[in-house]
C-alpha cells in the first residue's frame, strides 16, 4: 500500500507542478497532507510535518540570512566595482557573458555549496542580464548545471554520504572521477556558448553596456572604509565558512547584521532595506518550509523506505553483472525523487550487495551513485533551488522543464566517460 501510495503521491505532485495547477509552494504542502489522510496517518501528521520542519530549519535560516546579507551589500554597492570590470569584459555579447557566468560560478563552486554560487554570480551579472533581456530560464539552466557538478566536491554532500555508506577512502573514489567531472564542466562551457550564441541571434549581436553601468556605479558614491570593510567581512565571513567556525546560519546572521548596521547606521534606512528585501527572502523562505512538510510525511510515513525497498525488489537478478551501471541511471531519477540520505544510504547498500557477488567492488558502486546529481539538484527536496529560481523571478515548473533534459545530459555525459575511463564497469568481473 506505501508503496502504491508514495508513487500516486509523487506522479500528483509531478503532474500539477508541469501543468502549473498549483504553485510549487502550495503543491508541496496540499499534495503530501492530501496523501497522508488517504492512508490513515491523520494522528500522526503533525508530528511528521514538525520532524520535516526541524530538518530543513537550518537551511531555511541560512538562506533568509545569506539572502539579507549578500542583498544589503548589493545595495550598498560592493559589487559594483566587479559589476564594471565584468561590464569591460565582456562586451554587451551574451556568448561572452554566459561563458563568464559558468566562468564565475565554477570559482565559487568549490566550496560546494549552491546557495553561494547563486549569490555571488547573480549579485554581479544579475544587471547586466536584466539590461540586455537575455533568457533568464537559459541563466537558471547554467547555474544550476555547475551547482550540480559543484555538489559533488570531497566536503560536498552526496559525495561524503556515498563514501560514508560504502565505507571507502573519499580521495580514492573521488580523484578518478576527475576526468568525468572535467568532461561534465566541458560540457557547461559548450552549453554556455551554444545558449549564448542563440541570445545573440535572438538580441541581433551585442549591446554596449559601459556608458549604462558607469552611470549606475558611480550614482552609488561608492568608496571609502565601508567599501573596504565590506569586503574584508565578506572575505572573514567565506574563511569562517570554510573553516566552519560556527554554524552556518548563525555566521550569516552575525554578517547580515553587521552589514545593516555598517552601511545604513540609521534606524529608517536599516527598517528599509528589510522592507525592500522582505519579497524575494520570504518566497524563499516559504518554499523551503514548505519543503519540510514534503519531506516530513515522505519520509515518517515510510513512503520513502517503501520505495527504495521496492526498487531494489523489481530489479530482475540477470542484471546483477550490470549492477554498476543500473546504479547510475537508477540514481538519475531516484535522487530527484528522495534525499540523498534515503539514496545513499538506504538504497545504494542494498543494491551493493547484489553488485559484490558479481565482482562489482563497493568504491566503483559509490562512484555509480553519483551519477544522478546534476539531475538532484532539481528535487523539490533541494532548498537552494529555490534561491536560485526566486532571485531570477522564475516559475518553478517552467525551469524544471526547461532545465530537465540539459542536466539528464550531463548525467550521461557523466556517466559515459566514467565508463571509458574504467572507474565505473561496464560489467562486474564475477
Amino acid at each position: 500500500m506505501l508503496i502504491m501510495l508514495s508513487c500516486a503521491m509523487l506522479a500528483s505532485f509531478i503532474y500539477v507542478l508541469m501543468s502549473k495547477r498549483l504553485s510549487a509552494l502550495t503543491a508541496l504542502i496540499l499534495i503530501p497532507s492530501a496523501f497522508a489522510l488517504i492512508g490513515g496517518f491523520d494522528a500522526q501528521m503533525g508530528k511528521f510535518v514538525l520532524d520535516g520542519l526541524k530538518m530543513v530549519a537550518p537551511n531555511g535560516v541560512l538562506m533568509i540570512f545569506a539572502m539579507l546579507y549578500f542583498l544589503t551589500m548589493t545595495e550598498a554597492g560592493m559589487f559594483d566595482p566587479l559589476v564594471a570590470r565584468i561590464v569591460g569584459a565582456v562586451r554587451g555579447d551574451p556568448v561572452r557573458i554566459f561563458i563568464g557566468t559558468v566562468a564565475l560560478a565554477f570559482i565559487v563552486a568549490l566550496d560546494g555549496d549552491g546557495a553561494t554560487i547563486y549569490m555571488i554570480v547573480l549579485s554581479a551579472f544579475l544587471p547586466i542580464y536584466q539590461r540586455l533581456g537575455l533568457s533568464r530560464p537559459m541563466v537558471c539552466c547554467l547555474l544550476l548545471q555547475v551547482a550540480g557538478l559543484g555538489n559533488m566536491v570531497p566536503w560536498g554532500g552526496p559525495t561524503a554520504r556515498a563514501a560514508t555508506a560504502m565505507h571507502v577512502d573519499m580521495a580514492e573514489m573521488f580523484v578518478p572521477l576527475l576526468p568525468a567531472l572535467l568532461a561534465c564542466a566541458l560540457y557547461t562551457f559548450g552549453l554556455a556558448w551554444w545558449f549564448g550564441r542563440r541570445e545573440r541571434a535572438r538580441l541581433g549581436g551585442s549591446i554596449d553596456l559601459n556608458g549604462h553601468f558607469a552611470d549606475h556605479a558611480d550614482a552609488r558614491g561608492q568608496g571609502g572604509w565601508r567599501f573596504l570593510f565590506n569586503w574584508g567581512l565578506t572575505a572573514a565571513l567565506l574563511l569562517a565558512l570554510c573553516l566552519e567556525a560556527l554554524p552556518l546560519a548563525y555566521l550569516f546572521m552575525i554578517a547580515a547584521c553587521l552589514a545593516l548596521v555598517v552601511n545604513f547606521p540609521s534606524l529608517k534606512e536599516q527598517q528599509e532595506q528589510l522592507a525592500l528585501h522582505a519579497p524575494p527572502i520570504l518566497a524563499v523562505a516559504g518554499l523551503i518550509f514548505a519543503a519540510g512538510v514534503f519531506t516530513g510525511i515522505l519520509g515518517g510515513t515510510g513512503m520513502a523506505n517503501a520505495v527504495a525497498d521496492g526498487l531494489v525488489k523489481v530489479i530482475p537478478p540477470a542484471l546483477g553483472p550490470y549492477m554498476a551501471v543500473l546504479t547510475a541511471l537508477i540514481s538519475i531519477p531516484v535522487t530527484w525523487l528522495v534525499s540523498n540520505d534515503v539514496f545513499y544510504f538506504g538504497i545504494l547498500p542494498i543494491l551493493a550487495q547484489t553488485a559484490q557477488h558479481h565482482g562489482i567492488s563497493a568504491i566503483e558502486m559509490a562512484r555509480a551513485s553519483l551519477v544522478g546529481q546534476p539531475v538532484h539538484i532539481l528535487s523539490p527536496l533541494v532548498a537552494s533551488t529555490y534561491l536560485v529560481v526566486s532571485m531570477l523571478n522564475l516559475d518553478y515548473a517552467e525551469n524544471q522543464r526547461f532545465t530537465l533534459k540539459w542536466s539528464v545530459i550531463s548525467s550521461l555525459v557523466l556517466l559515459l566517460i566514467a565508463l571509458l575511463t574504467g572507474v565505473v564497469p561496464w560489467v562486474g568481473r564475477g
